[in-house]
């Protein structure tokens, strides 16, 4: 269930957009002022917040550049201003969108569904096993402990996808063979996935020599030796 902060000041507009969200299936809370706003932050990992501008204790443009310094949540301003300088102060202060008073609350829960249905997607793409997390459509990997991205070759992430694709499974050289290099028609050879294997194993293994992720299952094949869990 994903989690929204709504820092509205105006009574009958908060209760609004909270019972919407709600109904929605959000799990929402929601703050009247920049402090108990703040406060919220803090106390929870919220996935996206609704922000007004005009707040009683100060500038909700002053509150959008504050969560900046401390996370890329997705944000939404509220303002009753309807010019093109307000806007881009937003954009400018870290806002990712806006809605212009007074407002459809069918137009927010649009913009919020939308967003979250996006996330969700994004979200599928992406796979984990043991420390590392495959980007699908990227084509790249990268290690809970680290933020660089490794990248692959067309035919070492072929045979990689092949291995995330049946985990825990011995995989032969023929049938790593003609499950991805004959699709394109080219003419290989055993060698070509003991190679492709190695180049592999430089790139996700800790220690290459000794194998934690592509095990090789003497006289039968290969077995990528994880569970693999989609995100």
């Amino acid at each position: 269930m994903a989690s929204i902060l709504v820092l509205e000041d105006e009574d009958s507009v908060n209760r609004g957009i909270e019972f919407s969200l709600s109904r929605e299936g959000y799990e929402v809370s929601s703050a009247k002022c920049i402090q108990e706003g703040w406060e919220l932050f803090l106390a929870h990992p919220f996935e996206m917040i609704i922000c007004d501008i005009n707040l009683p204790d100060g500038n909700g443009l002053d509150f959008i550049r504050k969560v900046r310094e401390k996370s890329n949540v997705y944000i939404i301003c509220l303002t009753a201003l309807d010019q093109e300088f307000d806007q881009v102060m937003g954009y400018e202060a870290g806002a990712d969108d806006y809605v212009t008073k007074p407002f459809s609350l069918s137009v927010l829960l649009l913009k919020v569904n939308v967003f979250f249905k996006r996330t969700e997607k994004k979200r599928a793409e992406l796979l984990e096993s043991g420390e590392w997390s495959f980007s699908i459509d990227e084509m790249t990997a990268k290690r809970r402990d680290s933020e660089e991205n490794i990248e692959f070759t067309k035919n070492e992430w072929k045979m990689l996808k092949l291995f995330l694709d049946n985990p825990k499974q011995i995989l032969s050289k023929n049938q790593i063979l003609q499950g991805i290099f004959d699709l394109d028609g080219e003419f290989v050879d055993e060698n070509t996935v003991a190679v492709n294997i190695r180049r592999l194993r430089e790139k996700i293994e800790e220690n290459p020599g000794k194998p934690e992720y592509i095990r090789n299952v003497r006289g039968l094949g290969y077995i990528w030796n994880k569970e693999c869990i989609k995100r």
